[in-house]
């Protein structure tokens, strides 16, 4: 077998988003379904005690991984480009020790804390004891999953990533339900730390998927093993520190997300308060705003989340070989493609925020905060994608200065916006996507000033113009469909099948999408390309 056979696949970054995508629609569906039975076995009561300890669970992860998974993707693209085997072996041998041991420690001190986190009501409620007893072992499992992850996608392969994605959930839902279910005649209790044991057996399973992709591609390197090019090995304790170097600005990144929501938490009900809302009046607004208008956002940029993780070894590689016109050509594609996706779901959300609300949530009157955040959807796009440039580079500090930044203006805005009685909960919507936006066009900036990128203005025009015109259609369809008796359901699902064929079909017609842009879709690109070029929809 030759070397390239190995680590060259074609239209490895738009394969490598794809199957990502897809993995990461698959396991919120599953996600979501679960998430409907498992309320209805525990109730309102079980759901609160498995969730009390999530919190202790999320933060012993940020600790034990902290940022590492990243660092050895970049380092690892880093040695596969110069044909390095060794030297790639070498660095996940070194995280794979280090996350281990994090990873012992944080599990046995939340196996041995929970009494005292009870003890000390840190977890109120002393039933939760359970639920965080069950979560302990997941967090060494997780811990071991992300650093298989991390190396695996240094090489560039995404799908051991997504496989294990949906195997670890497929897993994690029919634990957390079997043991609920058992467990459940015991007590409330004892059900909620069954559903929490469902996290480590999840983990389990992914980390089983993982492994066997791992021999498999340590099967195929030693083949190549004597072709490999000779190299002076990098010394341990220089790993170490490049790791730590590059592994602490992404931890202080993840720890920075929720710190800010925190924020959210303590600003905006008590600005809506100052703007004349009741106390249950600005809860229910914050609810709109954080537990319905930000996770649809999320969902709309999950291919874009998927892209950022695919361009970083990407980029990495081409970092390593010196090659700036590469990383220059990958980070555009990327935007480019980030445009496609997200400008569209812009303004689908603007003009449906009201019906998607009330057909999601059965809350029409999150609809406003939903326009909204809207704008968000772009800009976090941006936002996501940048970052996996600017991490690929090895600039892991300067996404989380921008989101220091960022945060900042949003703390400023939230306080100002959201007390007005003219926006209220629109205004911390407006703060939101200034934090987003700001940490965007600084990264932006880096970028730029890093790679010489530039914004293809023609480009995004197109993109703005398409999603104008299916924004203006479906607007008018939806309004036809319920005036004419359709219930407002079908019409909204109906309407946002609709949209996506006509923001294609206008894109097609403007020449935004190119003859290469279709060829280079993996598994279908080709033969899609041919049909659209007989039908003389495509352009060179």
């Amino acid at each position: 077998m030759k070397q390239q056979e190995i680590i060259r696949k074609p239209n490895r970054l738009l394969q490598g988003t794809l199957v990502l995508t897809v993995a990461g629609i698959v396991v919120k569906v599953i996600g979501s379904l679960n998430w409907i039975i498992l309320s209805r076995v525990l109730g309102g009561e079980g759901i609160g005690l498995y969730l009390m300890g999530f919190p202790v669970y999320l933060l012993a992860l940020s600790l034990s991984t902290a940022g590492i998974p990243v660092a050895i993707s970049v380092i690892t693209a880093e040695k596969v480009a110069f044909q390095d085997y060794r030297g790639a072996n070498r660095v996940f041998y070194l995280s794979l020790s280090i996350l281990t041991v994090t990873g012992i420690a944080l599990s046995t001190l939340v196996y041995f804390g929970a009494g005292w986190l009870i003890e000390y009501q840190v977890i109120r409620d002393p039933r939760a004891y359970y639920a965080l007893l069950a979560l302990a072992p997941a967090v060494f499992l997780v811990t071991l999953l992300s650093s298989f992850r991390g190396y695996l996608q240094g090489w560039q392969n995404m799908t051991p990533t997504a496989v294990s994605q949906i195997v670890e959930q497929l897993f994690r839902v029919g634990a957390m339900l079997l043991f609920a279910i058992w467990l459940l005649p015991r007590g409330i209790e004892y059900a909620a730390g069954g559903a929490s044991m469902g996290a480590g057996a999840g983990a389990a399973a992914g980390l089983c998927v993982l492994l066997y992709y791992y021999w498999r591609l340590q099967r195929n390197c030693k083949r190549v093993y004597a072709e490999s090019i000779n190299r002076v090995q990098e010394a341990p304790g220089s790993i170490v520190r490049r790791i730590v170097v590059l592994a602490l600005p992404v931890s202080l990144a993840s720890i920075m997300l929720p710190l800010v929501s925190n924020l959210d938490m303590l600003i905006v009900p008590v600005r809506l308060e100052a703007a004349g809302y009741t106390v249950e009046q600005a809860t229910e607004l914050y609810g709109y705003l954080t537990g319905m208008g930000v996770p649809l956002v999320n969902l709309a940029t999950v291919i874009t989340a998927a892209l950022a993780t695919s361009i970083v070894p990407a980029v990495s590689e081409a970092k390593a070989l010196g090659n700036i016109g590469q990383i220059r050509e990958r980070a555009a594609s990327a935007m480019r493609l980030g445009n496609i996706v997200t400008i569209p779901a812009v303004a689908g959300l603007w003009v449906l925020g009201t019906p998607i609300a009330a057909f999601i949530y059965h809350a029409p009157q999150a609809g406003e905060v939903v326009q909204v955040l809207s704008f968000g959807v772009y800009l976090l796009g941006i936002h996501q994608i940048t970052t996996g440039v600017l991490q690929g580079m090895g600039y892991t500090i300067l996404p989380v200065i921008n989101m220091g930044i960022a945060a900042a203006v949003k703390v400023l805005l939230n306080w100002t916006l959201t007390a007005m009685p003219s926006l209220g909960i629109q205004g911390a919507g407006w703060a939101t996507n200034a934090d987003i936006g700001v940490a965007a066009l600084l990264n932006i900036y880096f970028v730029a000033k890093y790679t010489g990128l530039c914004m293809d203005w023609q480009e995004l025009r197109k993109c703005v113009f398409a999603a104008i015109v299916m924004g203006a259609s479906i607007d008018g369809i939806y309004q036809f469909t319920v005036a004419g008796g359709i219930s407002t359901a079908i019409a909204t699902f109906g309407v946002m099948c609709l949209a996506a064929v006509i923001y294609s079909a206008v894109l097609l017609l403007l020449g935004g999408v190119t003859d290469r842009d279709i060829s280079r879709i993996p598994f279908l690109g080709a033969k899609l390309s041919q049909l659209l070029t007989r039908l003389g929809l495509l352009r060179a």
